[in-house]
This record gives structure tokens, C-alpha cells and sequence, in this order.
């Protein structure tokens, strides 16, 4: 199999773009990786009662988004004692992968890290990093390159559900250093862990740049970026200008939030980028009608992308295309 012009650098190319597009329109793009952030770490079944929180949940949506095209699966463990709550321990997260993959031989197993560390206002202290998912050897992770405040509006779990009794506010204020961006990806890359950058704004390509520099990356560059909810604002001119700024070997997944998701998605699509769907990033279907599912989401991403004459990525192509081995075992 060989694939010629998928890069970042090669998409924003106007004379590429423009050979490809008149000559096999979307045809001729390099195939569409799809990601699918089954769970998250937030909002649960109180939100959508169709969202995995236990493990054989999340693996048999995996599964499931695994057959409908997704090439990759994000991976948020809940914590089994508080299932409102992500788990930081390392061997749940490395339960999950080992079940995974016995279900799913080729995808790819997508960790969440974050890296950074979470701000106390009130007590005036400063968090541990966040790096639980490290030990488990997933084959990417997460690596959140930005500093935020969130004060995320969180509904009561009503029984059977349990966690959370009454409505409040999540106070989730992140930082994350350039010695703990350091750290967190050369731990990664040390454990054989290709980093996600998740951008949350253009300017956090500061981090991608810093880590470059430093020599810790390995190329292709996985970048995700968030459009709308705590991400950048979901416009055409946001997502060109993150085709410009990043560097030439970088891949771009695009998330989109909420309502924003499809949009996003699709304009990803046109420009040569990669997607993530996923109960994680959006709960509704349609205004006022939940997803059924995670497989769900797949399947309209996949349609979609027929639709526009997008080639779809196999496991096998999207491994090839980030510079991942074959399948880890677990």
C-alpha cells in the first residue's frame, strides 16, 4: 500500500489541492481517519443513557464503532467505585486495552493523558500531574497543550445511577506548564506512546513548536483540535488558520462540540483533515434527540464521507499514515 500526500504540509498545498480536487474531488484525498471517544470523562449516563461508563459497556461500543468504520477508539476508564468520575489509575486503564483488543485485533487504543494539572482556587494549591494512563502502554494518548477555567454545569445522577445527587458546577481550572508538556510527552514517547496534542485555541501550537524544538517528537505529528464548546470558536477561518500554523508534518483531527460537531466534521472532510466523533464530544443526534449510540455517530461520518467521495481509512491505512507498529498486545 502506498500513500502520497496526506500530510498537512500536503493538503494546505494550493496547487496539490487544487490538481486532486479537479481531477477525482474528494476521491483523491488521503483516507479519512476516524476516531471515536466512546465515554469521556464528564458528563455520563445521566446525559445520555446510552453512553458506555462500565468496561464491557465501553468495549462493546468499541466494537461496535470499530465495525462501522473507526479506526481508532479514545478510551476515558471510569472510575467502578464513582462512575461519575474518570479513573487515574493505570491498571483499569489497562484492563480496558486488554479487552479491547481481544475484541478488536487492529484498532487502534487511544488513552486519554491530559498531562496537565487541575487548580484549586479556593485552597490555593496546585494538583499532581495528571498522568495515569501512561503505565498502560496505550499505543496514543491524549497530551491536553493549553491552560483553561471551565465552570461546566454537571445534572444530578438519579437512581439507579449514583455519583452525583443534585445539579452543580464542575470547577475544572487546568494548567499545564512547559515542564509538564515536556514531561508528559517524553514519557509517552519513552513507553512507545505516540502524543495526541489536543489544541484547544491556534495559539497552543506554542506547544507542538516547544516540543519540536526539543526534540522530543517524532513525526508525523497527531494534532487534534476543538471546535466550540471549551475549544476554539467553530468557524471556516479557524480551522484554515490551523491548516497554516501547524507544522508540515502534522496530521489534523478535527473534534467538533455539540451541536457544532457535524459541520465541523465535514468541513475536516473537504479539507483533507481527519475526524473524531463520539458521545464524548456530543450527546445529540439531532436538536432534541439523543444518539442511540457511538456506532451511530460512525456510521453518519462514514455515509458522509461516501457521500462527498471521501476514501475511508482502514486500521491498517491509519497506522501507516501516523507512523504507528503493528497492533500492541496487551
Amino acid at each position: 500500500m502506498e500513500l502520497k500526500d496526506y500530510l498537512v504540509g500536503d493538503v494546505r498545498d494550493s496547487v496539490r489541492y487544487i490538481e486532486k480536487m479537479s481531477r477525482g474531488g474528494l476521491s483523491k484525498m488521503p483516507p479519512l481517519i476516524i476516531t471515536c471517544a466512546i465515554t469521556g470523562g464528564l458528563h455520563g449516563k445521566e446525559a445520555n443513557p446510552n453512553l458506555p461508563e462500565e468496561p464491557k459497556e465501553q468495549v462493546q461500543s468499541a466494537y461496535d464503532a470499530y465495525n462501522a468504520g473507526a479506526s481508532m477508539v479514545h478510551i476515558h476508564r471510569r472510575n467502578p467505585e464513582n462512575p461519575m468520575q474518570m479513573s487515574w489509575k493505570w491498571e483499569e486503564f489497562a484492563e480496558v486495552n486488554a479487552m479491547m483488543r481481544a475484541k478488536c485485533p487492529d484498532l487502534i487504543i487511544n488513552n486519554t493523558c491530559l498531562g496537565g494539572r487541575l487548580v484549586d482556587e479556593q485552597a490555593g494549591t496546585v494538583g499532581d500531574r495528571m498522568l495515569a494512563s501512561i503505565k498502560a502502554r496505550p499505543e496514543v494518548a491524549s497530551l491536553d497543550i493549553h491552560c483553561f477555567c471551565e465552570d461546566m454545569p454537571m445534572k444530578a445522577r438519579k437512581a439507579p445511577l449514583f455519583g452525583r445527587d443534585e445539579n452543580g458546577i464542575l470547577k475544572f481550572h487546568y494548567v499545564l506548564s512547559p515542564e509538564d508538556a515536556r514531561y508528559a510527552a517524553k514519557e509517552m514517547v519513552d513507553n512507545d506512546i505516540k502524543p495526541e496534542l489536543e489544541m484547544f485555541d491556534i495559539a497552543d501550537v506554542k506547544y507542538l513548536q516547544m516540543l519540536i524544538r526539543h526534540d522530543i517528537l517524532k513525526g508525523p505529528y497527531w494534532v487534534s483540535m476543538l471546535f466550540n464548546g471549551n475549544g476554539t470558536i467553530p468557524t471556516p477561518d479557524m480551522m484554515l488558520a490551523a491548516t497554516r500554523a501547524l507544522p508540515a508534518e502534522s496530521l489534523l483531527n478535527v473534534i467538533g462540540i455539540g451541536a457544532a460537531q457535524f459541520p465541523m466534521l465535514a468541513m475536516a472532510m473537504i479539507l483533507g483533515h481527519h475526524v473524531r466523533v463520539g458521545l464524548e464530544d456530543n450527546v445529540f443526534y439531532a436538536p432534541h434527540e439523543l444518539a442511540q449510540s457511538n456506532a451511530q455517530m460512525v456510521e453518519r461520518v462514514v455515509r458522509l464521507a461516501r457521500e462527498l467521495g471521501r476514501p475511508v481509512a482502514t486500521p491498517e491505512q491509519a497506522r501507516q499514515m501516523m507512523g504507528l507498529g503493528a497492533p500492541r498486545a496487551y
